[in-house]
């Protein structure tokens, strides 16, 4: 009974002990974590007052937006193309190819290689879906660029071919072997800058185009040698087909409800505006994009016709438009290098002329409550600009401002974090524009010492007056480019 009881007691002992343990533990842990707890407190509390406690913003995408424009090179580069005229003069060929190549190489995307050993070079660079190579010697220079593999004889090919050589100056169509290509060639001393310019611009403008239209027009050719394109991410596809779809969808929906009469000029401007905008926003290649420059080509053709008859075969080209599968606009979209652009820059005055004579058709649309129009109109003074020209970079900067401002729902759904806009609410983030702005305009200060923007004269009072005194500010850009 004795042991019986000292076990028992020992028991007791230890079972106290124990907890007391447990109770000691839990306190030291209680004080643990209210310290902790006050700690992250006082340290919230620091990043609020110190501006610590911003979030964490996504990384912008990398998406493109627009056609490539080589109109802003920096000036060592301007300057390399003096050293090529200078030196071919002087009779030096190899070491004028050596200015030229690296004129028109972009540093940033490394679109062009070239190398040579003594008066022995080769070189390629990239346009769009296409790359061109070619080579040199101490008598010849040769480029060449393969459109499409034709296994057999094509006598519709070859007649289309054929017809397409009346529109060439300095290239022509080839074949070698199963392989159909252009072709340019040059004695060395009469491969001078300028020649060399034009003449591999025609060649690889027109091959980018080509290729994918004749690979679609005939079913007998196969793609090839483009192994180098850049795949769209699945997600981004399907993005911009919906945006494409519902563009196209809205747009022409709206029109239908307008007396084709009444508003034919307000008509062409929203159709032509849909279809720069799909342009930059959408950036298709190949059927898309032939199928778009058609619907313009429509409008601006130089004939009898009415507006309304104009625009009624505008309408019908964007429905057929509209209705393109999945499939089809998928093959139009990929990303991809370039070295020339498909448009030429202009004198300042056509870009401010544009804008100017859009604005002045506005009053009557906003006066009488159409402001859809009104902001469109707006809209197609600066997109026609930036469709058909090749800009001074700070006006394609401010365009894509200017655009996310308008359509800040579609680069949301592409990923961009940064909102300007709000259509609900029909409010603006005016602080977060001119932020923008003045980023821009301090980027370009070097090159463009006289340009500015008056920021008390843009107005936010609504989407129209935005859009109007917006584009008017870039309507008084001063591109001089002495202080």
């Amino acid at each position: 009974m004795d042991i019986y009881n000292n076990f028992k007691n020992y028991f007791d002992s230890c079972y106290r002990l124990l907890i007391i343990i447990y109770h000691l533990f839990t306190f030291i842990y209680s004080l643990f974590f209210i310290n902790l707890l006050n700690l992250q407190i006082r340290k919230s509390m620091l990043e609020i007052f110190f501006g610590r406690n911003k979030k964490k913003t996504r990384p912008e995408p990398a998406i493109s937006f627009g056609r490539y424009s080589d109109n802003n090179k920096p000036v060592e580069k301007v300057n390399r193309w003096t050293d090529a005229d200078n030196l071919f003069k002087e009779k030096k060929y190899t070491e004028s190819f050596d200015a030229f190549f690296e004129y028109l190489r972009d540093d940033n995307i490394g679109n062009v290689v070239h190398e040579r050993n003594e008066n022995n070079g080769h070189f390629h660079f990239y346009q769009g879906s296409k790359i061109v190579r070619g080579g040199y010697d101490s008598e010849h220079l040769q480029a060449e660029v393969t459109l499409a593999k034709m296994p057999s004889p094509s006598v519709p090919v070859m007649r289309r071919l054929l017809e397409m050589n009346f529109n060439l100056y300095y290239s022509r169509y080839a074949m070698n072997g199963e392989r159909l290509c252009i072709r340019f060639d040059s004695d060395i001393e009469t491969a001078n800058p300028n020649k060399l310019y034009y003449g591999l611009k025609e060649l690889s403008t027109k091959g980018d185009k080509q290729d994918d239209l004749l690979t679609q027009d005939f079913s007998t050719l196969q793609t090839i040698d483009t192994e180098h394109i850049i795949e769209i991410p699945l997600q981004e596809k399907e993005i911009k087909f919906l945006w494409f779809k519902k563009w196209i969808d809205e747009g022409l929906e709206f029109v239908k409800t307008l007396d084709r009469e009444k508003f034919s000029g307000g008509i062409a401007y929203l159709l032509l505006a849909l279809a720069y905008r799909i342009d930059y926003l959408i950036v298709p290649e190949g059927k898309v994009l032939r199928d778009l420059e058609k619907i313009v080509e429509l409008y601006f053709k130089k004939d009898e016709r009415q507006t309304t008859e104009k625009n009624r075969d505008m309408i019908g080209a964007f429905e057929k438009l509209g209705s393109s599968s999945k499939e089809e606009v998928f093959n139009s979209l990929y990303r991809s290098k370039h070295t020339f652009a498909i448009v030429s820059p202009q004198n300042y005055k056509t870009i401010t002329d544009s804008i100017y004579n859009a604005n002045q058709n506005i009053n009557w649309y906003r006066d009488n409550n159409y402001p859809s129009i009104a902001a469109q109109i707006a809209e197609y003074g600066i997109a026609y600009c930036q469709y058909s020209y090749s800009l001074p970079r700070p006006v394609t900067d401010l365009f894509h401002l200017f655009m996310m401002v308008n359509y800040g729902e579609y680069f949301n759904a592409l990923g961009f974090n940064v909102n300007y806009y709000n259509p609900g609410s029909k409010q603006f983030d005016a602080d977060k524009i001119t932020d923008r702005i003045k980023q821009i305009m301090s980027t370009w200060k070097a090159k463009y010492p006289n340009l500015k923007m008056k920021l008390e004269n843009i107005k936010y009072d609504s989407l129209v007056s935005f859009n109007i005194s917006f584009t008017t500010e870039i309507e008084y850009f001063n591109f001089d480019t002495n202080r």
